[in-house]
């Protein structure tokens, strides 16, 4: 996903969880539902799904941002990579990792990848 602004910029903007209140209007309000944030932490409420929580685990500036669930129906882990394109210029990238068995893997997995898809679209669209 390309963006317009410095890779620098964009990493401190996704780097601390707080900034989240600027996108807050353009999710979507039919899905997304008690949404909470501070520095290293985002909770919200999807439906059907219930309560996700993410934790910013590790930061390696200015590059890549890794978070992982604290509440979840199941365990995720997403890397945000930003990478310098140009002087004024990136592209980023969310990778989703998750353990599932097969069964289940079957049922979550398309919602997964639409989900990732959103939020690197929504990621993607904030004035940096």
């Amino acid at each position: 996903m390309a963006i317009p602004y410095s890779q620098q910029r964009v990493y401190d903007m996704l780097s601390d969880l707080s900034h989240l209140e600027s996108v807050k209007d353009r999710m979507p309000q039919d899905k997304i539902k008690e949404l909470k944030f501070d520095r290293d932490t985002v909770s919200i409420n999807v439906s059907p799904v219930g309560d996700i929580a993410f934790k910013i685990i590790e930061r390696e500036e200015p590059k890549c941002i890794k978070l992982e669930t604290t509440t979840s129906p199941i365990p995720l882990t997403i890397w945000v990579q930003v990478l310098p394109t140009a002087e004024e210029a990136s592209k980023m990238k969310l990778t989703l990792r998750t353990e599932l068995n097969p069964f289940i893997k079957g049922m979550v997995q398309k919602p997964l990848q639409e989900g990732i898809e959103k939020m690197a679209e929504m990621l993607a669209a904030i004035k940096y």
